[in-house]
């Protein structure tokens, strides 16, 4: 393999947006966002994207509301094959 280096998912999962106003319309994507297994959930959480998402910017949804980030989609269907 090289020096490249596989993170490991975790199991729980959130859909997160950028609340209105915390960025433009066009960022306002919903992201994939995992969320520790295990103690307290840090103030900054990195989206399947590598999109640093702010805990208080963020507003948790129950289901992909307008676009997806096509980016976040793309990173979770590679690992998902890759685990197969």
């Amino acid at each position: 393999m090289g020096n490249v280096v596989y993170a490991e998912p975790t199991g729980v999962m959130a859909l997160v947006r950028l609340r209105p106003g915390a960025g433009g319309e066009r960022d306002r994507v919903c992201h994939l966002v995992p969320i520790p297994e295990t103690g307290p959930i840090p103030e900054v959480l990195v989206a399947r994207c590598g999109a640093p998402i702010r805990c208080g910017s963020a507003e948790l949804l129950e289901r992909i509301c307008g676009m997806p980030c096509e980016a976040c989609l793309a990173r979770a269907a590679r690992d998902r094959r890759l685990a197969c």
